[in-house]
C-alpha cells in the first residue's frame, strides 16, 4: 500500500470488435504478455485483468472478448462477460482500427456506449498501416459520450505514452487495489491454459481453433521446473486427426510453442504434456462451459 495522496488507482475496460488489437494494446502497456493474441478474430474468451504498476499509479486494464452477436451458448456467455466488464470501471477505451472503421460492429458498440455513464476514450489502432489518414474523418463519426480520441499503433508502440497520459486523467486518486508486484488477478494455471490455446490459434487454420478448449489437469511447480498436464477438447473426431497431425507432429508443435512461451513467462523450464479428447458440441453444453470457467 502507499500513503501518497497523489497516487491514482482504478479500472479501465477495453472494448471493441474482435481483432482490433485489444490484447496487443494491453500487453504493450504492461510490458508483459498477459492476454493471448492471434491474427484470427475472437481469440479472447474471458475478461482478463492486467495490472500496470508504477510509482504514481496502479491501473487495472480489463481485456474483454470482442463484442459480437451470439450464435451459440458459449458466445452468449462471452457476451455477458462483455456486458459485465464495464460495471464499476472508471474509464472505457472504445477500440477500433483505422483500416475498417466504422463497421456494423463498431456502430453497435458505440450505440450501446451512448447510454453508459462512464468516461470514454476512442482509441484507433494500426495507424502504422495507414500513415496518411484524416483524423477528423474518424472523430466526426463518434457520439458525444466519447471524451477524447487517440490514434495509436499497439504493435510498434506509437502513441502509447500519450494514451497513458490521457487515460490517467480519468483514474481517481486512490490507494492500490492489488499488490505492487501483481501482474494479474488470474492464477498461473489460467495463463498456461491460454498459452496452449494461443499455440493452437497460431498453428491451425480455419474453424478448428474455435472448436478447441484447454483444461489444465495438473500444474506442479517442482524444484527447477514446472510440469503441466493439459487436455485439449475438440468437437469432432476429424478435428482430432488434423490437430494431432501425421505422426503426432501437429500436437508436438503446440507443445513446443507452449513450453517456449511459458518458460519465458515463468522464468523456469516448463514441461508440457498434452492429451486430446473429443467432446461433441461442448460449446453448447452448460456443464462443459462451467468446467471451463464460463459461470
Amino acid at each position: 500500500m502507499t500513503d501518497r495522496p497523489d497516487f491514482r488507482s482504478g479500472f479501465v475496460a477495453i472494448l471493441g470488435k474482435p481483432n482490433t488489437g485489444k490484447s496487443t494494446l494491453m500487453n504493450r502497456i504492461l510490458g508483459e504478455k498477459v492476454s493471448i493474441t492471434s491474427p484470427k478474430p475472437q481469440t479472447t474468451r474471458y475478461a482478463i485483468k492486467g495490472i500496470l504498476n508504477r510509482e504514481d499509479c496502479q491501473v487495472v486494464f480489463i481485456d474483454t472478448p470482442g463484442y459480437l452477436e451470439p450464435r451459440y451458448e458459449m458466445q452468449q456467455r462471452m457476451r455477458r462477460i462483455w456486458s459485465e466488464a464495464f460495471q464499476g470501471v472508471d474509464l472505457i477505451l472504445f477500440m477500433s482500427d483505422v483500416l475498417r472503421f466504422p463497421t456494423d460492429f463498431d456502430n453497435q458498440v458505440l450505440e450501446l456506449l451512448k447510454n453508459v455513464n462512464i468516461p470514454q476514450i476512442a482509441v484507433f489502432n494500426k495507424i502504422d498501416l495507414k500513415p496518411e489518414l484524416s483524423r477528423a474523418a474518424f472523430t466526426e463519426r463518434l457520439p458525444g459520450s466519447i471524451c477524447e480520441t487517440r490514434f495509436i499503433s499497439a504493435r510498434i508502440g506509437e502513441g502509447i505514452p500519450e494514451l497513458l497520459e490521457a487515460l490517467l486523467r480519468f483514474v481517481p486518486f486512490h490507494e492500490p487495489y492489488y499488490q505492487e508486484d501483481q501482474l494479474s488477478d488470474l492464477p498461473l494455471r489460467f495463463f498456461a491454459q491460454e498459452v496452449i490455446r494461443e499455440g493452437i490459434f497460431h498453428l491451425l487454420q480455419q474453424e478448428i481453433p474455435y472448436a478447441t478448449a484447454v483444461l489444465i489437469e495438473r500444474f506442479k511447480e517442482e524444484e527447477g521446473r514446472t510440469v503441466i498436464d493439459a487436455v485439449i477438447w475438440l468437437e469432432r473426431q476429424s478435428q482430432k486427426v488434423i490437430l494431432i497431425g501425421k505422426r503426432g507432429e501437429g500436437l508436438a508443435k503446440i507443445r513446443v510453442y507452449a513450453e517456449k512461451q511459458l518458460s519465458e513467462f515463468l522464468q523456469v523450464p516448463v514441461q508440457v504434456h498434452l492429451w486430446v479428447k473429443v467432446n461433441p458440441g461442448w460449446r453448447k453444453k452448460s456443464t462443459a462451459l462451467k468446467e471451463l470457467g464460463f459461470g
